[in-house]
């Protein structure tokens, strides 16, 4: 289940269901229910209380109570607005509903051993205000576990934004699918455990509604992925290239070989200023080094068609020179990952950028940090929904005409035809000096296999964060290469299935 649908494609589901003869009632009820399952691990005797919206989010915390009421939970239901005002399978299940119906205030949940949040679901888009953020801001000072029904109220669910204010669940029960704002920051932040319950409505929905959002797991780019042929050798797995910065910088452009080699290159190679070649030369064994000076002799090297794939950017430094050489790295038929400097080098002309990408027929994967993302794309920041990551991050990958890899603890990919995944299982300690650099040649390294680059960059990611817990606290970023072996058996172990 990697689809990630947005409340709007979540309503298509809905529709598409309902138009094959499902009536609307019935999947409520099952969504219903799902959540009382979820209550019903507390023991009986648990005081619940169940906080009810306006909507058809509410209509799922009417039947939870009811369903929890005859299985002999005590269960209060408070609802924010007039029961009068229900509309539809909403307005339904609250008539199902035996017991009474008490306002939404703060004072209704003292005593409360759990909360049910059904207030607003995925689809909240305006900002909570009044009574309603008096209510979720009492349901987290109430000290109780929170189930919410769907998505924490006050997540949106496209984007993972707080809407003024939000509840922080211990568990949230969503339905088919999760939604991008169970996995973007802060949303993930909020929701808990995440459990997905199934309410009737078919996979095969999915084709006509054609999300684009998704998990980054290896369903989502395993078929791609380089298994080593029996018989291959090391020039049938590729050769990368990775650009070096000066004597003194020359531990990024280390790190990215690196990282391409345990990403299973055949041959990488360390571009290296003549004045930084001692340095790189002693510090490296399976990388090869080739003493480079600027752009022509860059271009000279990138000469021979076996060296498919460049990464350059990180200990390049920002100026004009680096310039020079990602302009002389695109002039080439390979694919190219720019990182770092490769792109700041370009924040006061980034169509330049661009139209050089645009130019080519080989991939181009940029990677960069939240700096160097506003930096090189600030005029799409402008003009896109600030608040969405997976917003800004597809209009940049369509602005520039290259996969865009927005680095973070939700990293972002996305491709110029709109397809997106979400990074989730980086752990915290992977925010270290040289992270980033690790990840560049990763990336390199599965292009020079011919991996297409917007899988090439969504599995890179989901490697480098298996890396980083495979390596565990403390690690740094040296450590990340070297722990790459154990996840690729298990990788492997796992694609063969």
């Amino acid at each position: 289940m990697i689809e990630l649908l947005t409340p709007e494609e979540m309503a298509a589901c809905d529709r598409l269901t309902i138009r094959a003869g499902t009536l609307g009632l019935a999947l409520m009820e099952k969504a219903g229910r799902a959540v009382a399952d979820a209550v019903a691990r507390h023991p009986l005797g648990t005081r619940v209380v169940v906080v009810a919206g306006p909507g058809n989010n509410g209509g799922d915390g009417f039947i939870a109570a009811r369903v929890l009421g005859e299985r002999g939970y005590p269960v209060r239901v408070l609802l924010l607005g007039d029961i009068a005002a229900l509309r539809g399978d909403a307005a339904e299940a609250a008539r199902l509903w035996a017991g009474p119906v008490e306002p939404a205030t703060p004072e209704g949940l003292k005593g409360v051993s759990v909360i049910v949040d059904a207030l607003f679901g995925a689809g909240l888009n305006r900002t909570v205000e009044g009574v309603a953020r008096a209510i979720i801001e009492a349901m987290n000072a109430s000290g109780a576990p929170i189930v919410s029904v769907d998505l924490p109220s006050g997540i949106n669910g496209a984007s993972g934004a707080v809407m003024g204010a939000a509840v922080r669940a211990r568990e949230s029960v969503t339905f088919f699918r999760r939604k991008p704002g169970h996995v973007l920051l802060p949303g993930r932040l909020h929701a808990g455990q995440v459990r997905i319950a199934d309410i009737g409505i078919a996979d095969n929905v999915l084709e006509e509604v054609r999300p684009q959002t998704f998990a980054n797991r290896p369903a989502l780019w395993g078929r791609a992925f380089p298994f080593p042929a029996l018989d291959g050798h090391k020039y049938s797995r590729g050769h990368a290239v990775v650009v070096s910065g000066d004597m003194s910088f020359t531990g990024a452009g280390r790190l990215a070989a690196r990282g391409a080699l345990r990403a299973g290159a055949g041959l990488v190679t360390l571009a290296s200023p003549r004045a930084a070649l001692p340095v790189n030369a002693a510090a490296s064994l399976a990388v090869m080094v080739r003493a480079t000076d600027g752009p022509d002799e860059l271009r000279r090297l990138l000469e021979d068609k076996r060296l498919n794939a460049v990464a350059l950017g990180p200990g390049l430094g920002v100026g004009a020179d680096t310039t020079a050489l990602v302009e002389a790295a695109l002039d080439g038929e390979r694919a190219v990952v720019l990182d770092a400097d490769g792109l700041t080098s370009f924040a006061e002309k980034p169509a330049a950028l661009f139209a050089a990408i645009a130019s080519r027929a080989r991939p181009v994967v940029l990677t960069p940090h939240t700096g160097e993302f506003s930096r090189l794309f600030n005029e799409i920041i402008q003009n896109t929904d600030k608040s969405s990551k997976v917003s800004i991050t597809t209009a940049a990958a369509k602005a520039s005409g290259a996969v865009v890899l927005l680095k973070g603890p939700d990293t972002v990919v996305a491709a110029p035809d709109g397809r997106a995944a979400i990074n989730e299982n980086a752990p915290p300690w992977l925010a270290t000096a040289g992270a980033g650099d690790v990840l560049t040649g990763m990336i390199a390294g599965l292009l020079a296999q011919h991996m297409p680059p917007f899988e090439a960059a969504s599995a890179a990611a989901w490697l480098h964060g298996e890396a980083g817990n495979q390596a565990g606290p403390g690690l740094i970023s040296e450590d990340l290469p070297e722990a790459l072996p154990a996840v690729y058996q298990r990788l492997f172990e796992q694609l063969r299935r």
